[in-house]
């Protein structure tokens, strides 16, 4: 419905569909005096572009944890030409972007290729779960990219023999950690620096609101460098000591090989339990290993004696 040159009309369910409110909820907003009453034409009610504008941002502010009551408020000073100057300053910090990174797009056939040449479209499916790739409306064959970074990571994991499956896993287990540490920071910065714009259960002033934005500026980038810089230690420490294992274990480690458990057919157990009873049978199969381990070992210098034997009497 428009039937104004001048901007867009429309009825009520119109604009229910559009705001993503019910119709119950608009005639709520009106009656509490959060949203303008329409304009009446002939038998018909009719809502224009501001009330749609008006509904998106109560459900903006509702989404960030305000009251009804503290909207109205916020809502009256705007309409009063107090001015939110400050308030749509903080807002937009909050939501501005938290990394440099910019999105990209990459077409189904790259992905592809990317990935070993195989199409996998469960691993596809899982990427969208995620949010990894994002569906491009429209067309099939493309999706954008919102981490380019983390779908070079995702590449370079698997074309080092990393399946995807485990990657997707590792993502989930990963993702879980970080969401944790975010909202510990999150916690943090509020009790120790936001709370003072917080209190009294009533939204800020213009200037409180502008100092906050201003501090969310200064500290958005903190929680990244404290992350970077702690995973640095963590990784040098334990990728110190995974080395040390590693070089302390010896080329051909033996004695590990007890620790390895190993299954025996059910009739070869009872057969041994026979032989030397049930009380002995654990340290028989332990005793039988060990002197089949040192008959290999025996074998493999007997050959490579053999072996330089043979190469120095070559004439």
């Amino acid at each position: 419905m428009n039937d104004e040159p001048g901007g867009a009309a429309y009825r009520i369910e119109d604009l229910a569909h559009r705001s993503g409110a019910t119709v119950r909820t608009i005639r709520a907003y009106q009656d509490r005096g959060l949203l303008p009453r329409p304009e009446r034409r002939g038998r018909a009610n009719v809502y224009a572009d501001a009330h749609l504008a008006r509904l998106r941002q109560i459900a903006d502010l509702l989404d960030r944890g305000y009251t009804l009551a503290s909207i109205k408020e916020l809502l009256e000073a705007w309409d009063a030409g107090r001015g939110l100057g400050g308030i749509l300053g903080l807002v937009a910090e909050v939501d501005g972007p938290w990394t440099d990174e910019e999105a990209d797009r990459i077409s189904r056939a790259e992905l592809v290729e990317w990935f070993g040449g195989r199409p996998d479209d469960t691993a596809v499916a899982e990427a969208v779960e995620l949010g990894v790739l994002e569906p491009v409306p429209g067309d099939e064959d493309s999706f954008l990219v919102p981490s380019p970074q983390e779908l070079s990571v995702a590449v370079e994991l698997h074309r080092a023999g990393v399946p995807l499956s485990a990657i997707t896993c590792h993502l989930r287990e990963l993702r879980g950690q970080v969401e944790h540490i975010a909202s510990r920071f999150l916690e943090f910065t509020t009790e120790h620096v936001f709370a003072r714009y917080l209190a009294e259960g009533r939204p800020p002033s213009d200037a409180e609101a502008a100092e906050a934005a201003s501090l969310v500026r200064r500290l958005r980038p903190l929680a990244q460098q404290t992350v970077d810089a702690e995973l640095a230690r963590a990784m040098r420490h334990f990728a110190t000591r995974q080395l040390s294992r590693q070089l302390a274990a010896g080329p051909v480690p033996m004695e590990p090989e007890r620790d390895r458990p190993v299954e025996l057919a059910a009739g070869t157990m009872r057969a041994v339990e026979r032989l030397v009873g049930v009380e002995h049978a654990a340290e028989f199969v332990t005793a039988a290993a060990e002197r089949e381990l040192r008959a290999r070992a025996m074998d493999r210098l007997a050959a490579n004696h053999a072996q330089h034997t043979t190469v120095d009497e070559v004439p």
